[in-house]
């Protein structure tokens, strides 16, 4: 009886939670996008009106702790010269995105806790857990886990002792940890006292739009996102160029090897805090390493694919539907970043165009996230 509870656990944690970590390799063995069964068209809106807004218009005010980035045109997508790129990554498509404002760092554990003390916000991972709720995201007569086991909680990293034969099994080093939330990343046992500068993690997406609307913000779409994170800078792989050898001194990422020995060539091991390393050409720190960040686009496999090399869309908010066949059973939407787990031989999501799926209700001590403002919600 216990094997049974165990596996039942292990499945459910696995299946539905952490969909987004198996997709680093899973994508590098097969191209995603050849599964096109039962799949919805996503809305593809051409551009009628090419007038971009690009300067900040006289009287505006920037928000404090923001930056305004100038709209523009830009291809997204991976860059020819980039051999990790993934399939889901291409092809490129020509975007145009209207000036707006974003976060210069990831929201901190000091901001999110003044939202949550005015607020009284309780995360998904501090909740309890509905399993009439829950059981409608797995497949039809998965076992309910003993109430011991069902506990509010979400995912810490563990290094392995030794090297791994596979690194397409994200359970040898992902584990579900009861008590694990924001205000305890790593396990009950962790605090961020101290760590008032590090960026806040274990935040799933509906705890995200929660400080978005307290905040009078919200989260950048992905071409935003992505547009944001080149610096201005584009056709490149990473915000400061083409050359990996910058990694360590830009980015905080695994270095060495991954999961078992990270060499902290980069300065750190886990998270950092906030501006430890250089901005990108618009003065954003982060956007490259850390922690992952959610955007507000649904993940569709097919989107990038749909979209039209031709032709420019204008300020587009991603696929109208989440579709991803490895994951059927759940609703997914972009994060983006990549994170200090990130390794060149595991998903080197570091790239500018890296981009991977997480489901809504997913948390992990790696996941983040940053707020944007458009003019309207200033003004």
């Amino acid at each position: 009886m216990k094997g049974k509870v165990i596996g039942t656990v292990q499945f459910l944690a696995l299946f539905f939670i952490v969909q987004f970590v198996v997709q680093c390799k899973e994508e590098k063995k097969q191209d995603v996008n050849k599964d096109t069964s039962t799949t919805e068209k996503t809305e593809v809106k051409k551009v009628i009106d090419f007038k971009i807004i690009k300067e900040v218009p006289e009287g505006v005010k920037t928000p404090e702790g923001m930056v305004w980035i100038p709209g523009g045109e830009f291809e997204q997508g991976a860059v020819p010269q980039d051999k990790m790129a993934m399939d889901h990554e291409k092809p490129v498509h020509k975007v145009a995105v209207d000036g707006f404002f974003m976060d210069i760092t990831e929201v901190t554990n000091a901001q999110f806790s003044k939202f949550v003390k005015e607020t009284g916000y309780l995360t998904i991972a501090e909740r309890e857990i509905d399993w009439e709720e829950m059981k409608k995201q797995v497949p039809e007569g998965t076992p309910k886990p003993h109430d011991s086991i069902l506990q509010p909680g979400s995912l810490t990293f563990k290094k392995t002792k030794s090297t791994l034969p596979n690194l397409y099994d994200f359970s040898q080093w992902w584990h579900w940890t009861i008590g694990a939330n924001w205000k305890h990343p790593n396990g009950p046992d962790s605090s961020i006292k101290g760590l008032e500068d590090h960026p806040v993690v274990q935040i799933a997406y509906e705890d995200a739009l929660a400080y978005c609307n307290w905040a009078g913000r919200r989260l950048p779409t992905e071409s935003e996102w992505e547009y944001a994170a080149s610096g201005g800078k584009n056709g490149t792989i990473f915000f400061w160029g083409d050359d990996i050898k910058e990694l360590s001194k830009t980015a905080n990422s695994w270095e060495g090897e991954f999961p078992v020995k990270n060499t902290k060539a980069d300065g750190f091991e886990n998270r950092a805090p906030v501006k430890s390393y250089q901005p990108n050409g618009y003065g954003l720190y982060d956007m490259a390493g850390n922690v992952w960040e959610w955007t507000g686009d649904w993940y569709n496999t097919n989107y990038y694919k749909e979209q039209s090399s031709n032709s420019i869309v204008k300020n587009p908010s991603g696929a109208a539907t989440a579709y991803n066949p490895q994951n059927p059973y759940v609703k997914e939407k972009v994060i983006k970043g990549g994170s200090f787990l990130c390794s060149d031989s595991y998903c080197a999501s570091y790239r500018i165009s890296a981009r991977m799926a997480s489901s809504t209700d997913s948390s992990a001590e790696h996941t983040g996230f940053r707020t944007v403002a458009t003019l309207q919600m200033v003004q």
